[in-house]
């Protein structure tokens, strides 16, 4: 049976129950195929369907829908962030937290528990558990709507049982009487509850849970910001050669075939081959390669690399979301999508969670009206249990902690595969880095000794040169000799080297510097003592250059990828 795989983006999901209930709905419209799976991720708000294809993208929204959440195809490329959401769980916690202070404060210093500070607490209460409350109220209301409980329901039970038992309190019990107080006790004692008021519970709770949110969905964000700066790594346009004109387009409007024009200091806007020109890519966005890469016609390339010196025209081969920067965020996205072992266990008990919370309430109910405890003592234990078992980070700190370090792996060039890699990286006892901007600096530099003439005319003809190693070379001799010569005539041939004049002390050379080939060009081959210092640099992974002038091979210069202070 053919099948592909359908990603949906999920909203009004507020805990892990959510995902795993939307999880079972999709499950359970594909249980009649054995290849058919479907997961749901909480932390991204996604869904990921292995469907068959006589099943619609309608169909499975349908099913999501019909379970009170919504669905939508995943728009492409890096969308904003959603910050409104994020700004206006702020302002809500803002305002339930001034309110909850002095709350809490009265509630647990007796010193401050004035005549009547129960009614101030009261009118102090009432916005933080309806208004404050309302995200878990209307959560939790939507799901009874659809026959099902999760962590919003007890939430929303624990905040409202508690705001309604202190108004039984105050107004049909005795906490509303006059001079009331609630002295603070180690010890526990017996009573009938309805001199006790839990205001100080309600507006604690919504005033955490709030606060778990808003950290929550701000590391959403953050996480989602390190995935679309990852995209953003891209160009914006791209000039492309149509009918022998060159105009300037968007790059989501580049085509397979498009033939594109990529100066020095640009990027390529996608992956191509070279028809035309040469030059040096850098590629240490992609690969974290400092050293650029020489590319000429027939070669590939690829989207987002900084084209280095020369003029080239590349021709569209993969564009969109079939580029190689665009497979990468794929990556990236499918770890978070991934669930590891420990996320999958937390879902299966968040699942039943709920339910068995809400079912040891009515027992407790029931345990005490049965010992003739009486109705009074019997509602404040079950509300005691209400309250205790509401927060929800059950379902939550495995899937953001895994979304938000992928994302920040994705910001410093680290491709994790899954939750699995992560879960196994436990059991690594040996760890093989590459090089490169890894335990080095990613920046090259002039290393190895080398005579001051060599030094002197090779930094002069290299300090007209863009290329890093041109750069690491005239920066060196610099520092090493000082002043350097005064240039003429400098050409760069591409993937060789560059040659030139130099003028120093009153006398012109004509100079050589780069590859043994580019010096026997001039009829300068190297000698055996700078042969054999020419591949003794190679082989320590160093960038070996020879360096000539009038006529004759003089030296050898050598720059490497230094290793970071740390």
């Amino acid at each position: 049976m053919t099948t592909r795989e359908v990603e949906l983006e999920i909203g009004g999901m507020t805990c892990a129950s959510c995902a795993n209930r939307i999880e079972r709905k999709l499950t359970k419209r594909l249980t009649c195929i054995d290849v058919a799976s479907a997961r749901v991720n909480y932390a991204t708000e996604k869904a990921s369907v292995t469907a068959p294809a006589d099943i619609s993208v309608a169909e499975l929204i349908q099913v999501v829908e019909a379970a009170g959440y919504t669905a939508t195809e995943p728009q492409q490329g890096p969308e904003q962030a959603p910050r409104d959401h994020v700004d206006e769980l702020r302002d809500r916690l803002v305002w339930v937290a001034l309110l909850t202070v002095p709350v809490i404060a009265m509630a647990m210093v007796p010193a401050w528990q004035f005549r009547n500070w129960q009614w101030l607490s009261l009118v102090l209460t009432a916005p933080v558990a309806t208004w404050g409350a309302w995200p878990f109220h209307r959560a939790a209301w939507t799901n009874a709507r659809h026959g099902s409980t999760t962590m919003d329901t007890l939430v929303s039970m624990g905040v409202l049982a508690a705001f309604g038992w202190s108004l039984y309190a105050l107004f049909l019990g005795t906490a509303g009487q006059p001079g009331m107080t609630h002295p603070f006790r180690l010890a526990i004692e017996r009573s009938d509850g309805a001199g006790n008021i839990y205001l100080e519970a309600a507006t604690g709770v919504t005033t955490f849970l709030l606060a778990g949110r808003w950290f929550e969905a701000r590391a959403k964000r953050n996480a989602g910001d390190a995935l679309r700066s990852l995209l953003s790594m891209g160009a914006r346009e791209a000039a492309v050669l149509r009918n022998g004109a060159e105009s300037r387009v968007a790059v989501d409007d580049l085509a397979v075939g498009d033939l594109m024009v990529v100066r020095p200091g640009e990027k390529v806007p996608t992956d191509g081959v070279v028809t035309e020109g040469a030059s040096a890519l850098d590629l240490s966005m992609i690969t974290g390669e400092s050293v650029p890469v020489d590319v000429a016609v027939g070669d590939d390339v690829v989207g987002a690399a900084v084209n280095g010196q020369g003029r080239l025209v590349v021709r569209a081969t993969r564009v969109g979301a079939d580029t190689q920067l665009a497979q990468m965020a794929r990556l990236v996205e499918q770890a978070q999508l991934g669930k590891g072992a420990a996320q999958r266990l937390a879902d299966r008990i968040s699942g039943v969670f709920v339910p068995i919370v809400i079912a040891l309430a009515v027992g407790t109910l029931g345990f005490w009206v049965g010992s003739g405890a009486g109705w009074t003592a019997a509602l404040t234990a079950a509300v005691a249990v209400l309250i205790i078992a509401c927060p929800c980070a059950l379902g939550l700190a495995t899937p953001v902690a895994l979304m938000v370090g992928t994302g920040t792996g994705a910001r410093h060039g680290i491709l994790i595969r899954g939750p699995e890699a992560l879960e196994h990286s436990r059991d690594v006892d040996v760890v093989v880095l590459d090089k490169t901007g890894t335990v080095t600096t990613g920046r090259m530099s002039l290393v190895g000794e080398a005579d001051e003439m060599v030094l002197r005319l090779a930094g002069a003809l290299e300090d007209a040169a863009e290329h890093p190693i041109a750069r690491a070379i005239a920066e060196g001799a610099r520092a090493r000799v000082g002043e350097l010569g005064t240039v003429e005539g400098f050409t760069a041939v591409p993937g060789l080297g560059v040659q030139g004049t130099v003028t120093w002390a009153d006398r012109t050379h004509a100079v050589v510097v780069g590859r043994p080939a580019l010096l026997a060009d001039w009829g300068q081959h190297l000698g055996p003592d700078l042969q054999a210092a020419f591949d003794a640099a190679e082989a320590r992974g160093h960038t070996a250059l020879a360096v000539g002038w009038d006529g004759e091979a003089r030296g050898v210069l050598e720059v490497a990828d230094t290793l970071k202070p740390t």
